[in-house]
């Protein structure tokens, strides 16, 4: 099963991230917790850590603490060398979109090869913007 993440406005969808399984937003999870928070989970980003990755929402409060925190973690993957990809499609979407990561940042993708941190703040700035919230479906 698939993590989709999206922004409504009304009935319409304003923007949405097929993130990959739910196994795939728990690596990108784990790789913060031990390289931006020390393995003290919640410490730096509890709004992307601490949140239960099913069925809810982050509100635009919780979208603006979540810009903050996807930055940090941006300035710190930046500087770390990448590592395995944790599943299959991963490497399919890399060859296909020529991504060659250079460091940990680069090693976190949507399904269609877009940089997972910049599109989750994509999402975060439309929440903050529009007044409405990010959905976990």
């Amino acid at each position: 099963m698939g993590l989709y993440l999206c922004v409504f406005d009304d009935d319409d969808e304003i923007d949405g991230i097929e993130v990959g399984s739910y196994s795939d937003f728990n690596f990108f999870r784990e790789g913060v917790v031990a390289s931006v928070e020390n393995n003290q989970a919640g410490s730096v980003c509890p709004t992307l850590i601490n949140h239960v990755d099913n069925d809810g929402l982050w509100t635009p409060e919780e979208s603006e603490n979540l810009l903050t925190e996807l930055n940090k973690i941006e300035e710190i993957f930046v500087s770390l060398p990448p590592v395995d990809y944790n599943s299959p499609w991963k490497s399919e979407v890399a060859k296909s979109f020529g991504i060659i990561p250079k460091s940990l940042y680069d090693c976190f993708f949507d399904v269609d090869g877009e940089p997972l941190i910049e599109r989750i703040k994509g999402l975060a700035r439309i929440s903050i913007e529009r007044r409405i919230p990010i959905l976990f479906q």
